[in-house]
């Protein structure tokens, strides 16, 4: 099937082929008369224009690479979300990737959208080294990383402020009344992860509380893996009132496994997350969370990575976004 080209479309519409491209680009130079008319015959023929031959004259494809650890999350599908709507906004396309949590597959990924001649890259990354295991590539494209804090490091990230989001819940649950509060969660191989558990330690440590955790340092942000530890921590004697989910999702698998045992929440025990993914507000889940302001993160990456590729790469900055609590029905005051 033959594509149809914009000769083909000048031809159709007796013009030169100049004049059709200043018609799509919204050249001032013709009438605008002409450009409708042009316009209506693109879209009558099926013209699809050649944005690679458009990116070599305009030297900009207006496409941002987006990297995932996981499109099933629905933390990380929420954020692609907000990310393709402030881009679009912004007159650019998101080619979106996931690296399914492999480093090699991450690696691969920035080949690839570097290929592809991407403006810039935004990546969620993969584990607490992607940033090391990138850097042969992060001077070659504009890149801002997602989610992670990267504490010092000389490169432009945008992540919520995780150890204050860890404190704001465990300060929410001491006025409870709360003393004897697990987190749930804690893993190695994640900044973000490290953040909320040192959030969580220094508010023990101030408030002279005893610190508790339930799992290894191995934990995975799924519905099943907190279904899975939950129901092996609910056989155990209990020595808690509250539990801090590190992960909304998390949070979840733990409500499940309460049901499965005829465990109440929060009559039994409270329940508190962080994220504040959508199905934490559904009538029966009702979950009380740390909220990553995510359509708030999504503009503030965009607008970094935007400054990035106008200003060709000079400079890097740090932007952390404030938490706010999410008040519902899973806590209770004791």
């Amino acid at each position: 099937m033959k594509s149809v080209t914009i000769k083909d479309v000048a031809k159709a519409a007796g013009v030169s082929y100049s004049t059709v491209s200043r018609a799509l680009s919204g050249s001032p130079e013709i009438s605008e008369e002409t450009r409708r008319r042009v316009v209506q015959l693109c879209k009558d023929m099926n013209y699809t224009a050649n944005t690679v031959a458009r990116s070599m004259v305009m030297k900009s494809t207006k496409l941002l690479g987006l990297v995932l650890p996981s499109i099933n999350n629905p933390f990380m599908s929420e954020m692609a979300y907000h990310i393709d709507r402030q881009a679009r906004a912004r007159g650019y396309n998101i080619i979106l990737c996931s690296s399914s949590g492999d480093p090699q597959q991450e690696r691969e990924q920035f080949e690839l959208m570097i290929g592809r001649q991407v403006d810039g890259i935004l990546l969620l990354p993969a584990m607490a080294d992607s940033y090391t295991l990138l850097q042969p590539y992060l001077n070659r494209i504009p890149t801002v990383f997602v989610g992670d804090n990267l504490r010092e490091a000389p490169e432009s990230y945008v992540s919520v402020d995780n150890f204050r989001g860890a404190q704001l819940g465990m300060k929410y649950l001491y006025d409870l009344g709360h003393r004897d509060i697990l987190y749930f969660g804690r893993r190695r191989g994640s900044t973000t992860h490290q953040l909320r558990a040192e959030g969580y330690a220094d508010f023990c440590q101030q408030h002279g509380l005893r610190e508790q955790y339930c799992n290894n340092m191995f934990s995975a942000t799924t519905i099943k893996y907190g279904y899975q530890q939950a129901l092996q921590l609910f056989g155990q004697e209990r020595s808690y009132t509250a539990i801090f989910a590190a992960t909304d999702t998390n949070a979840l698998g733990i409500m499940q496994a309460a049901e499965e045992l005829g465990i109440r929440i929060p009559d039994d025990i409270s329940l508190l997350g962080f994220d504040n993914i959508r199905d934490s507000g559904l009538p029966r889940i009702d979950l009380t969370t740390i909220e990553q302001p995510k359509k708030l993160l999504a503009s503030v990456a965009v607008d970094t990575l935007l400054d990035k590729i106008t200003n060709e790469l000079s400079g890097y900055s740090h932007r952390i976004i404030s938490p706010a609590l999410i008040e519902r029905a899973s806590c209770r005051h004791i």
